[in-house]
């Protein structure tokens, strides 16, 4: 099960980083719309810190620490800063999913989030949902703020295939 959601959330992470660097400038990705309060950049940068912080730090212990306050604060970060940001923070989530041990999905997730005890397991697909939910908001927003319509292929099913050469079986 770790792996299958490593899968989802390493292929959302990519699909963000197509968005960012879909973007035509530095400026544009920080641009929004009126009633959007966020941007692509600062929505890059809340799920970065959210996957490094409860995946990383928590179930990893990497030592990340999180500022919250600055992923939604910040400005001007560089389209190329934002790749690289997103491009560590799927590292750190492959590599602690990959070395969790398989029992540890039906175990209690180690830190109280929200008021909540949950398992593991199901914390793991809510920050998958977490991330893709915020990867669609910057698919529109970019497509928005850019007039361009063409799709950055995010949700494509082709990754999530075990093994390309055997009747493409997922």
């Amino acid at each position: 099960m770790f792996d299958d959601i490593r899968r989802l959330i390493v292929r959302d992470l990519e699909a963000f980083q197509r968005e960012v660097e879909r973007f035509p400038d530095d400026e544009t990705v920080w641009q929004t719309v009126p009633g959007i309060a966020n941007s692509a950049g600062t929505l890059a940068l809340h799920a970065c810190g959210n996957l490094q912080h409860f995946i990383g730090a928590i179930l990893g212990q990497t030592g990340y620490v999180r500022d919250r306050t600055a992923e939604f604060s910040r400005r001007g970060v560089s389209r190329a800063a934002l790749t690289d940001e997103l491009t560590r923070t799927r590292e750190v989530v492959n590599r602690v999913l990959t070395g969790l041990p398989t029992d540890s999905v039906g175990a209690v997730y180690p830190v109280v989030v929200n008021g909540l005890m949950l398992r593991t397991g199901i914390f793991l697909f809510h920050l998958s949902t977490h991330l893709a939910f915020h990867l669609g908001q910057a698919g529109y927003l970019r497509r928005v703020v850019t007039g361009d319509g063409q799709s950055v292929g995010a949700v494509g099913l082709a990754s999530l295939v075990d093994e390309p050469d055997a009747g493409r079986t997922v």
